[in-house]
């Protein structure tokens, strides 16, 4: 695993002072965040996501790669024309797709099963007329509570993840996971699509293992999806700003989730690492998105996971928390 230091020079030394350049990034809205799995309650469809992104002044919509929003075995290129020329209609457009994918198991048969759902998930990327499609080295899953409580959880699918692994080496599963990404960087060539690998667990330590990987697939079509809420050192300014330099020429796409309160001056405050961030983004003149997802546990209230009206109430504030921070960025860029 290479360490902050390593990565960075991978790429050229930039200038250490931020850039006075404007932010020319756009605000999107990941599907997880309604997929029913996190709160308690049935998903909205697709129509009604494009719907939601619209009414909350997102400026596009990132579909999850599973039931029941995106698993490829739902969607044939007629739906996929209809939800893309919907999207574009309202203004929403279809910016990228996430993947679920694992290309660590220790079995063979499962991961050529996920280069099959890599396959399909890349060719119903480029029939929504999108661009990129979000990888993960390897992921566990995860598991829902039965009703009446609901809600998602982590740790029994981190439980297997670990327990399949405990007889192979560091190398080993790298080694699987190089393998299944430099095939489907190949099958992303075929379509015109990009694959862009998150640093995000397991497999991956933080971002300077997305470096390594992508410098040892050398694929054109295999780029970088940098969130920094998944960074080990997210809360130290000058770990953000290298990091964001690292990805110069590789980010094309990004996320940030959280739960957030409007102030009675009607403000939304958010987390403090996101700003050193975006001046990094503004700084390598990345324009892409950065797409709001809630993808965690979320409070149980008198035995109960929230319901969909949490994710509601979120997912309105994160768009107002991100224009007003993205706005107030860029009038500390002009100075």
């Amino acid at each position: 695993m290479l360490g902050t230091a390593a990565a960075a020079g991978l790429l050229p030394n930039l200038a250490q002072s931020a850039s006075s350049k404007r932010l020319k990034m756009k605000v999107g809205l990941y599907s997880i965040t309604y997929l029913g799995l996190w709160y308690r309650g049935d998903a909205l469809s697709l129509d009604q996501l494009i719907e939601r992104a619209k009414r909350y002044g997102y400026e596009g919509i990132e579909i999850d790669g599973k039931r029941p929003h995106g698993n490829p075995l739902d969607m044939p290129k007629k739906r996929c024309d209809e939800l893309r020329k919907r999207a574009q209609g309202e203004g929403v457009p279809i910016y990228a797709v996430a993947g679920n994918n694992d290309f660590s198991s220790p079995m063979p048969e499962h991961r050529e099963a996920q280069l099959v759902y890599m396959r399909e998930l890349i060719r119903m990327t480029s029939d929504l007329g999108a661009k990129t499609v979000r990888v993960f080295f390897a992921w566990t899953g995860v598991t829902a509570e039965p009703l009446p409580k609901g809600g998602g959880r982590y740790d029994i699918a981190r439980t297997v993840w670990k327990t399949a692994h405990e007889k192979f080496s560091v190398e080993q599963t790298w080694e699987w996971c190089r393998q299944g990404l430099a095939e489907s960087a190949r099958m992303a060539k075929d379509f015109g699509v990009t694959i862009a690998l998150q640093n995000h667990p397991p497999a991956c330590d933080d971002y300077p293992d997305v470096l390594r990987m992508v410098k040892e697939v050398d694929s054109p079509n295999m780029k970088v999806c940098l969130d920094v809420g998944m960074m080990k050192e997210k809360n130290n300014e000058s770990a953000v700003l290298t990091a964001t330099r690292a990805v110069r020429g590789l980010q094309v796409l990004s996320h940030f989730g959280g739960e957030y309160e409007e102030a009675a001056d009607g403000s939304v405050k958010g987390e403090a690492f996101l700003k050193p961030f975006l001046r990094g983004m503004a700084e390598i003149d990345y324009a892409g998105y950065i797409g709001y997802e809630l993808c965690h546990p979320l409070p149980v209230v008198d035995g109960k996971t929230v319901g969909i009206e949490f994710a509601e109430k979120n997912a309105r504030q994160a768009a107002k928390f991100m224009r007003g921070l993205l706005a107030e960025v860029n009038k500390e860029l002009a100075g």
